[in-house]
């Protein structure tokens, strides 16, 4: 039933026109991962490698998002469902309008109903904006939970940003071990995590 209406869902995105991006997208970039995941994350919109693919974070920043989640014990088969506040990757990877993000959006929140995540993890300003109000900053929010229609969510820097910026990383990794913290409160009090 669940990925019945996920699938239809989809399919409603790939047939999206709702905004000018459908005209110079590849492909649509719907979400992945375990659709019974508690930890949903969410990043800002597809760049060149997803709009190549159709699938989420399978670029640098995907790599590296890979080694966030493996640091943590945490895996995208099991533990995560990842999607974007875009399912279109704008031009030249520029930041997403709000007129984009509005026409979107609707499809993130139904993908959060219907997976019903206990735990949100948003990656960079355009997510964390995107959700929860465009006069955020992520270098002041990053690393404080905050509540979302009933949901936990922990702001924290996009990937991208840890590739500019490599002395983001310590800050990052800080804000996910509270994730794990309350991954552990919430789910499963044995999850285990060598580094942590």
């Amino acid at each position: 039933m669940l990925e019945t209406e996920l699938k239809n869902i989809e399919q409603e995105v790939k047939a999206c026109t709702k905004c000018p991006l459908h005209l110079s997208r590849t492909n649509t970039v719907f979400g992945d991962g375990n659709i019974n995941a508690e930890i949903f994350l969410i990043g800002e919109g597809p760049g060149f490698d997803e709009d190549k693919t159709g699938n989420v974070f399978v670029g640098k920043s995907g790599k590296l998002l890979d080694k966030i989640l493996e640091a943590c014990n945490f895996s995208r088969s099991k533990h995560v469902y990842i999607g974007n506040i875009l399912k279109c990757r704008p031009p030249g990877n520029r930041k997403p309008t709000p007129e984009e993000q509005i026409a979107c959006l609707p499809y993130l929140e139904k993908q959060i109903e219907l997976i019903d995540p206990k735990i949100i993890i948003t990656l960079g300003a355009t997510a964390l904006q995107g959700l929860l109000g465009e006069n955020l900053k992520i270098t002041r929010e990053r690393g404080i939970w905050k509540l979302w229609m009933n949901r936990l969510v922990m702001p924290t820097f996009h990937p991208s940003a840890l590739l500019r910026n490599p002395n983001l990383k310590k800050d990052t990794w800080e804000d996910f071990k509270k994730v794990i913290s309350k991954y552990r409160e919430l789910v499963d009090s044995e999850h285990y995590c060598k580094n942590f």
